[in-house]
């Protein structure tokens, strides 16, 4: 049977599994985990995607995450493949290091968020990491050490420091102080911690408490089954003693690429269905798309690929990485191969397209 697509949309909570190839060891010693956690800090900030939950398993990792306008598939191709590379040169070793392509299950907000932040966050404690909670609490490989602020946050980018500088107008002190008004620079990681400590208290020690009391409740869970994505029936645990009794066309939805009650399953797919149709419609091939922005810059094919930093060569070339990569889901490389720059390049030249494109409007001028 053909593989389903994958669904996504921003705004999403989705639960990410990826296992090592042939069920082998992802992680061998700190180093990995530290690389590995270093560069989906960066990602996450960068993408402004939030990571309520991760814990590293030897062979594999669990991730809760929701996704922020970068579509998940770019933020996973980017921290597994960079990952990969950096593994295996530093193992002096060649090939696949991950088995397929990493698993995402959507799942509903409101009945599952804080269940799966402490399923994942219990996962170490499952594969016997750890002997008991004592342990785990201050366990650096999984989130649950740093929302109980027992080890150091490893998905604050050390970045941060820097925009802290940037953000308080360059001065050497990073956390300088004023007594009219106070900012001091938050990354995402740090905000997604307050978030979930919200859900438990209004104070973070009292907050910090209850959840901990309630990762505890869930130690004699066990394997969690029905967090593997499917609907009504994977939502009550298995059971289908509720369908029983209703016709086929009242019976709720169900999808093994979602978690969650039938009605929010058939959205989602009605959703998924909507957006690949929409840019289907919308789709522009990239030699017409060079065309159009040639002319809209009233520049030539040959300028947007030359090294000129020329303003209306550069804006250009930022509004073409922009359209290409976020609207019509051409990649990077194809955009770096083209323009002959680096991934970062494309990065780079994507964020100020965003900027300069500001507007659906011209948006569509482009696409349409």
């Amino acid at each position: 049977m053909p593989r389903q697509s994958r669904l996504d949309a921003p705004g999403l909570l989705q639960h990410i599994m990826a296992r090592g190839i042939e069920r082998r060891k992802i992680f061998l010693d700190d180093k990995d985990r530290e690389s590995f956690l270093e560069r989906l800090a960066l990602i996450l900030e960068e993408t402004q995607t939030q990571c309520y939950a991760w814990a590293l398993i030897p062979n594999h990792f669990h991730m809760l995450l929701r996704t922020g306008q970068t579509p998940l598939s770019k933020v996973m191709r980017r921290l597994m493949t960079g990952y990969a590379i950096t593994f295996n040169k530093r193992h002096k070793r060649a090939g696949h290091l991950f088995q397929n392509r990493y698993k995402s299950i959507i799942c509903e907000e409101d009945p599952y968020l804080l269940e799966l932040i402490r399923y994942v966050h219990l996962n170490p404690l499952r594969a016997k990491l750890v002997n008991d909670l004592k342990e785990l609490d201050t366990y650096p490989w999984a989130g649950h050490s740093a929302i109980l602020a027992r080890c150091k946050n490893p998905l604050i980018p050390e970045a941060s420091g820097q925009k802290s500088e940037v953000q308080n107008g360059g001065s050497d002190n990073k956390h300088p102080e004023n007594p009219v008004n106070p900012v001091q620079y938050k990354s995402l990681a740090e905000k997604t911690i307050e978030d979930v400590l919200l859900h438990f208290g209004e104070t973070q020690k009292v907050a910090r408490r209850r959840y901990r009391e309630f990762v505890e409740k869930g130690i004699d869970q066990r394997r969690r089954p029905e967090f593997q994505g499917g609907g009504l029936v994977r939502s009550a645990g298995g059971s289908k003693t509720g369908l029983l009794g209703r016709p086929k066309e009242e019976r709720e939805k169900g999808d093994a690429r979602i978690l969650g009650s039938g009605n929010f399953v058939s959205s989602i797919i009605k959703e998924g269905s909507d957006s690949m149709n929409h840019k289907a419609q919308r789709h522009v091939s990239l030699d017409d798309l060079v065309s159009r922005v040639c002319s809209r810059f009233r520049i030539t094919p040959d300028e947007l690929a030359s090294k000129r930093r020329k303003r209306d060569i550069s804006h250009a070339r930022a509004a073409l990485c922009y359209l290409a990569v976020d609207e019509l889901n051409y990649s990077g490389e194809e955009l770096a191969r083209l323009l002959s720059i680096s991934g970062r390049g494309v990065s780079d030249c994507r964020d100020r397209g965003q900027k300069i494109l500001d507007n659906p409007e011209i948006i569509r001028e482009y696409l349409s």
